[in-house]
């Protein structure tokens, strides 16, 4: 079992429990899924830049992702529909846990001049989205072997009714949250 799942049990479900007054364990939120999204522009172009995204993902998330098609077609940047234009990944279980623990610990204080996430990234919903610059902050990524410096998209998906519910979970699995 995870180190972030031993915390959740340990000290996220009494903590919330007494924090928000539930009455039943069932009602504490908890995390459902992670969803991993990378955006692949020049693969209209180029069918390799798209392959390298796969794998760069695949390495990351220790699962494979599937390739995301254009909806619409979009005249201005030339994308029809049907085009492959990225991939993503949908982690739960040991696998979520294990990518979280490896995102909080070591790969967001990798960030240069990293001073927290923002805590306002919320949809209203108590989920939670974060936006990543490079791949190159996990430590599975070979430096040398990166043609392009991607960004990509987490979105961390929760059972908590507010906000304020989530981002209290969030804190207590350590999410690196900025201060006010």
């Amino acid at each position: 079992m995870s180190r972030l799942l031993d915390k959740y049990h340990n000290e996220a479900v009494p903590a919330l429990m007494e924090r928000f007054g539930y009455k039943n364990i069932m009602e504490v939120p908890k995390i459902v899924k992670v969803i991993i999204n990378m955006r692949v522009g020049e693969a209209k172009e180029n069918v390799k830049t798209l392959e390298a995204a796969l794998d760069d993902l695949t390495v990351i998330s220790g699962q494979k992702p599937v390739i995301t098609k254009a909806k619409k077609s979009v005249a201005a940047f030339k994308i029809r529909t049907g085009m492959p234009i990225g991939c993503k990944v949908t982690l739960r279980g040991e696998r979520m846990y294990e990518f979280l623990d490896k995102l909080f610990n070591i790969a967001l204080p990798r960030v240069r001049d990293f001073r927290g996430i923002s805590p306002d990234a919320f949809d209203g919903r108590g989920n939670f989205a974060l936006g990543i610059k490079e791949q190159l902050i996990f430590p599975e990524i070979d430096y040398d072997k990166i043609e392009k410096i991607r960004g990509m998209d987490v979105a961390i998906v929760t059972t908590g009714e507010t906000d304020e519910e989530a981002r209290e979970l969030l804190r207590i699995l350590g999410v690196p949250f900025r201060k006010k």
